[in-house]
């Protein structure tokens, strides 16, 4: 799982711990994390300019295939999240999507990383190109 590189725009999502997110250990359940990742997706998404209603306009749906996941640091209910997600690369049908967790007072210290490939998938439910649109949006620089 990489970094992103210093030409490639970062979107932030600041996402606040809630109690109901909390494991019996009192830290954010692993699983929790997964949907903290997929709320800055479609973030992301937004922030390029394609909100998750447009994608649906277009009959363009994006399905995750893969998703790598290092949990390194706890996350307590009250902690202030940052999530930074940036594009990892596209292949045709695929866009790669880098992910890491980090709290709002310490940006330096990792709390999770994700390396996420998804497949684009068209109103014929059929495997798309990545639209050329949607790689330039990511690719430019935005956030928020």
């Amino acid at each position: 799982m990489s970094v992103p590189k210093e030409d490639v725009p970062v979107s932030e999502t600041l996402i606040t711990v809630r109690s109901p997110e909390l494991d019996s250990f009192g830290h954010v359940n692993h699983a929790t994390f997964l949907h903290y990742l997929e709320h800055a997706r479609y973030e992301a998404l937004e922030a390029a300019g394609f909100s998750w209603s447009t994608l649906g306009e277009q009959g363009w749906q994006i399905f995750v295939v893969r998703i790598e996941v290092d949990y390194m640091r706890e996350a307590s209910r009250g902690d202030r999240l940052l999530v930074r997600t940036w594009s990892d690369g596209f292949r045709r049908t695929m866009m790669k999507l880098g992910q890491v967790i980090v709290t709002e007072n310490d940006p330096d210290t990792l709390i999770t990383r994700a390396s996420v490939t998804t497949a684009w998938i068209g109103p014929d439910h059929r495997p798309m190109r990545v639209p050329e649109e949607v790689r330039a949006g990511l690719t430019n620089r935005h956030g928020r």
